[in-house]
């Protein structure tokens, strides 16, 4: 870090120096880097702190203890009240049941229910609500009092108000100070339904602890007296408008029963009830049988059609199956069979000559006869039961005419009866509802039962729950340490002059010389003079490494200079030359800054002959040079101001005296120049010199400042340039020197022994 930057057109020369580390190393970020900035700014913080937490207490201690208390409530659904099939119907019985539990929550908020609790409690006697309450005293109702105050004062100015709460507007029913009551009474209230159950709480919030029970156990008990009301008063309703409605439906039923009757008398047709109407049970019978027996006349016509042409002597007959079953003709069948076989078997011991032969021929040929005669009996059957099936076809069909015309004059009658009957069907079913829903409702009615019931009575608090003050002192200083932490890192953040080594390094991109503590107090510090030990020893510092920067040889011409006025660039080059001199070095300090000259205060010499003289050739250098304190340090003040300071520099007698110098009996000439970006003066002489030694003002050389400064300072195309951070603060910033750097002055050398 103490390294010399080499600037010449095409690299850049680097030594080491063994004080500090390299320039552009990487630190690790740590916890300490951001208690450094909370050190650094630890008073600013500390008040904050202070601040924030005695702000928020006074606000806690000036409140008015509050309590808390609540009953529960727990409402049905209207369902479980319901008795038979009364309201079934109803589509909105059977609805979701939220919108009727969010009803009864604004009804619990609702100013009707405070309006009764208020005039139950008469709470226009009461001392919290008329303004009787005796007033506290004390610094804490002081507190609140100007606490008020400068609150409205400060909403009147913003021209707003601080919002209420959410309260329902006063009805158009309501006297001015029974709204005030009632809204005042609202303010205390809450209601909070408890999650998956159907229980709610009512929370009341006052400052007198017997009252917030009693608050909240009526309104409790309000509410339910007038849920009931409000259900009785319904069925009330109700039952009034039922008791109308049965007795005007009782008379339609009565007139379209009586308009029934008198109808089937003016039309002679008594069979058109339903208990009389034989009508048309008689054509269904009817129409039944003329089926049936047109069925059965088909069969017996088919049949007699197969038999009416065939002939009974044949036994092709018997192939009919009506034929072959009748019994007679089986009987005959098998008679005749009997008597064939008999013949057949006397054939074989007698001649058909033999008298037992010729007498079963006989009995043979009257079979036969016998079975024709039986099979003509079956046609002849066949044939009469063909003819009596026509016969009764044709009397039920004739039956069936008649029944049809009797039912066709009834349906021209019934016309009419049947919208009379339907009027009067239709009349009696509503009667019969409308009587069922009245009795229901009756039995609801007396029985007084209610969907809301208290469950748990509010008990009187003892304590209140406001101000907490545990929770009150632990909100304040997290609140304070938010406040101071961000305020201390707001700060830090916002702040960009450079304060460390590692700012110097990665953001102005140059080689650290040197630390320089900051000293208090309005005196300019000298090392030929009683110091601090570590302000001494930092110069020693900054001596060795430019010493190993500049390197052996000829006389080493050293420019001093700084961003802006007021960073120590005189100071530190009169306290650098004082070094180099204590070290056995020949020093020349040269006050290079003509247009502000102040070296030769801080050196204790005369400002009558100096650079401005030699330079316009009005004064020799033994004229010029004085002697100092110290033997090995000469003075070179800045002589009087002359007008055009930057053409002298810049002039050949200038570089020709700097020629001469590096030539002479000096080791070291060092020239404290102005600030680059208050005039050019330094960077006409950047050309000429073998460094620049770039003084920084810690926590107070914005980057931006330093970076165009070195920027402007580049163009003269100086040989090397190394930066020197003075006037650091190791106490506000002794985290990150003993994190980092590893050593504070103080702490290894002991107590502040002062230093000759």
């Amino acid at each position: 870090m103490f390294d010399a930057q080499d600037l010449p057109p095409s690299s850049v020369a680097q030594m080491d120096a063994p004080a500090l580390p390299a320039p552009g190393s990487s630190q690790p970020v740590h916890l300490l880097d951001r208690l450094a900035a909370i050190f650094k700014h630890r008073r600013l913080a500390g008040a904050a702190f202070v601040i924030v937490v005695g702000v928020m207490m006074v606000q806690t201690y000036s409140q008015v203890p509050m309590y808390r208390t609540s009953s529960r409530v727990m409402i049905q659904d209207e369902r479980t009240l319901a008795v038979g099939n009364l309201n079934a119907n109803d589509p909105a019985f059977w609805e979701d049941s939220d919108p009727y539990f969010n009803t009864q929550y604004s009804i619990l908020r609702s100013r009707g229910l405070a309006k009764r609790v208020v005039q139950k409690l008469q709470l226009q006697n009461h001392s919290l609500f008329n303004g009787t309450a005796p007033r506290r005293q004390g610094i804490g109702t002081a507190l609140a009092d100007l606490r008020r105050k400068v609150t409205g004062t400060v909403q009147s100015l913003l021209g707003r108000g601080r919002p209420g709460p959410a309260v329902e507007a006063p009805g158009a029913d309501e006297g001015a100070a029974e709204a005030a009551l009632v809204s005042q009474f609202l303010g205390g209230l809450r209601v909070a339904p408890e999650s998956k159950t159907r229980l709610v709480e009512i929370i009341y919030e006052s400052s007198d602890p017997q009252f917030a029970a009693l608050a909240a156990n009526t309104v409790a008990e309000e509410y339910a007296a007038q849920n009931l009301e409000l259900r009785l008063a319904t069925y009330q309703k109700n039952l009034r408008w039922l008791n109308e409605e049965v007795a005007k439906q009782e008379k339609k039923v009565t007139d379209s029963e009586a308009a029934l009757t008198q109808y089937r008398e003016a039309k002679n047709a008594l069979s058109l009830g339903d208990r009389q109407n034989i009508t048309v049970a008689r054509l269904n019978a009817l129409n039944e049988t003329v089926t049936r027996q047109r069925t059965e006349r088909l069969q017996k016509e088919a049949t007699y059609n197969q038999l009416k042409g065939i002939d009974p002597a044949s036994d092709a007959a018997d192939g009919f199956p009506v034929v072959a079953a009748s019994p007679g003709v089986v009987e005959a069948k098998n008679r005749l069979t009997d008597l064939l076989a008999e013949r057949a078997r006397l054939s074989a011991r007698y001649l058909p000559s033999h008298p037992e032969m010729q007498k079963l021929d006989l009995q043979i040929k009257n079979a036969r006869e016998t079975l024709i005669a039986q099979r003509a009996r079956v046609v002849e059957s066949v044939k009469n039961d063909y003819q009596t099936a026509v016969a009764q076809e044709r009397s039920f069909a004739a039956s069936l005419d008649q029944q049809k015309n009797e039912a066709m004059d009834l349906e021209r009658k019934s016309g009419g009866y049947l919208v009379l009957q339907r009027q009067a069907d239709s009349d009696r079913q509503l009667w019969q509802s409308l009587l069922q829903q009245q009795k229901e409702l009756q039995v609801v009615s007396n029985s007084r039962s209610n969907n809301v019931q208290v469950m748990d009575r509010a008990e009187m608090p003892g304590a209140p729950f406001a101000p907490n003050t545990r929770r009150e002192w632990f909100t304040a200083m997290m609140a304070g340490m938010l406040v101071a932490f961000g305020l201390a890192f707001g700060i830090e953040y916002l702040d960009d002059t450079v304060k460390t080594p590692e700012d110097v390094s990665k953001r102005l991109g140059l080689p650290l010389l040197g630390l320089v503590p900051s000293i208090r107090g309005s005196r300019v510090p000298l090392l030929s003079e009683t110091v601090p030990h570590d302000f001494g020893e930092a110069f020693r510092s900054l001596r060795t490494s430019l010493v190993f920067t500049a390197g052996a040889g000829q006389a080493r011409i050293v420019a001093v200079t700084s961003s802006q006025p007021l960073e120590g660039k005189t100071t530190t080059a009169c306290n650098l030359a004082t070094a180099l001199a204590l070290g056995g070095s020949r020093v020349l300090l040269i006050d290079a800054d003509m247009r502000r000259p102040g070296l030769h205060q801080i050196m204790g010499v005369e400002n009558r002959s100096g650079l401005s003289q030699l330079l316009v050739g009005q004064s020799r250098v033994r004229e010029a040079v004085q002697r100092t304190t110290e033997s090995n340090l000469f003075v070179i003040t800045a002589g009087r101001t002359p007008p055009n300071p930057s053409e002298l520099l810049a002039s050949d007698r200038m570089r020709s005296f700097l020629e001469n110098l590096s030539h002479g009996p000096f080791d070291w000439i060092l020239l404290d120049t102005p600030p680059v970006l208050a005039v050019t003066d330094a960077v006409v002489l950047a050309g000429n010199v073998s460094a620049v030694v770039f003084v920084v003002g810690s926590e107070m050389t914005r980057r931006v400042h330093a970076e165009r400064a070195l920027g402007t300072l580049r163009a003269g195309k100086p040989r090397s340039i190394g930066v020197v951070l003075n006037r650091v603060d190791f106490d506000r910033n002794k985290y990150y020197y003993a994190r980092y750097y590893g050593y504070n002055y103080k702490s290894y050398y002991g107590s502040a022994t002062p230093a000759a």
